[in-house]
């Protein structure tokens, strides 16, 4: 049990070791990823504007840059940039094969690798994050009750499982087909539309409004903001958290299902 601690402890502190590599380039990356902040307060100030309203679908203009400040955060947990590629790239040229050899887990490796990109992506734009929302701070209603405050921190955390554990099911398909770019596409497409990236998911209209309630892309960006906003208030957001708990260990199991099926039928082509 210790031997296995320290060979996880050492993956996670050269994959730490392996993102500090590049500092500059990732540090000017982070922080280049705010400047769309500024688009969107002139574009929400621009549309509020013409539709002459004070609020639209119940979000007033400071609410939905809120919204859109807390959904960067979410999604600051719950983007996996470029792990489903990464796998099929592996499976593509052979590299997996090392996993089947070595007495290591795919899952576990990959999630240490996760981590480890987070715990530094966290360190380099927890600087930038907490200077937006300082200037930013007239825009938001003021901290929420310490319960809900503890509901959105749990949402986060949720956020992270559910978006890691969904990509890496999506990158074991790559066992089965040789090119999953396109699947890949199409899924960055919806994740980013109905995830409420890129707006409020009130403002869908129905019938689009009651499917994204089935689907889990609500639960990485639009759900730990509405939580943090009071939007999802009592009961629905102990239900919306049950819910995102609920996906999370749906993707861990088809994960695991996923890779151990696609152990058996993988040819060990290339590399």
């Amino acid at each position: 049990m210790i031997a296995r601690v320290q060979t996880w402890w050492t993956i996670l502190r050269i994959c730490l070791e392996e993102r500090l590599v590049y500092r500059g380039d990732f540090a000017l990356g982070t922080l280049m990823r705010f400047l769309p902040i500024v688009t969107q307060i002139f574009l929400w100030t621009a549309i509020f504007a013409a539709a002459g309203s004070g609020k639209i679908e119940g979000y007033s203009r400071e609410d939905i840059i809120a919204y859109y400040l807390l959904t960067m955060l979410a999604r600051a947990f719950s983007s996996m940039p470029g792990l489903a590629s990464g796998i099929a790239r592996q499976v593509r040229e052979g590299e997996i094969k090392k996993f089947l050899i070595q007495p290591i887990d795919l899952v576990g490796f990959m999630l240490l690798a996760r981590i480890a990109h987070k715990v530094v992506y966290y360190a380099v734009a927890a600087g930038p994050f907490a200077l937006v929302y300082y200037l930013c701070r007239s825009y938001f209603p003021g901290w929420p009750a310490p319960d809900v405050f503890a509901a959105f921190l749990l949402s986060l955390a949720l956020a992270f499982a559910v978006g890691f554990f969904m990509e890496m099911t999506l990158g074991m398909i790559s066992f089965w087909f040789l090119e999953v770019s396109s699947l890949l596409f199409v899924y960055m497409l919806f994740t980013f539309f109905f995830s409420g990236h890129m707006f409020p998911l009130e403002i869908l209209p129905d019938p689009w409004r009651t499917i994204v309630d089935f689907l889990p892309f609500k639960y990485l960006a639009y759900f730990p903001a509405a939580v943090f906003l009071g939007k999802i208030e009592g009961d629905a957001m102990l239900f919306g958290l049950a819910v995102q708990a609920c996906w999370a260990l749906f993707f861990i199991v088809a994960c695991r299902v996923f890779m151990h099926r696609g152990f058996h039928r993988y040819s060990g082509y290339g590399g």
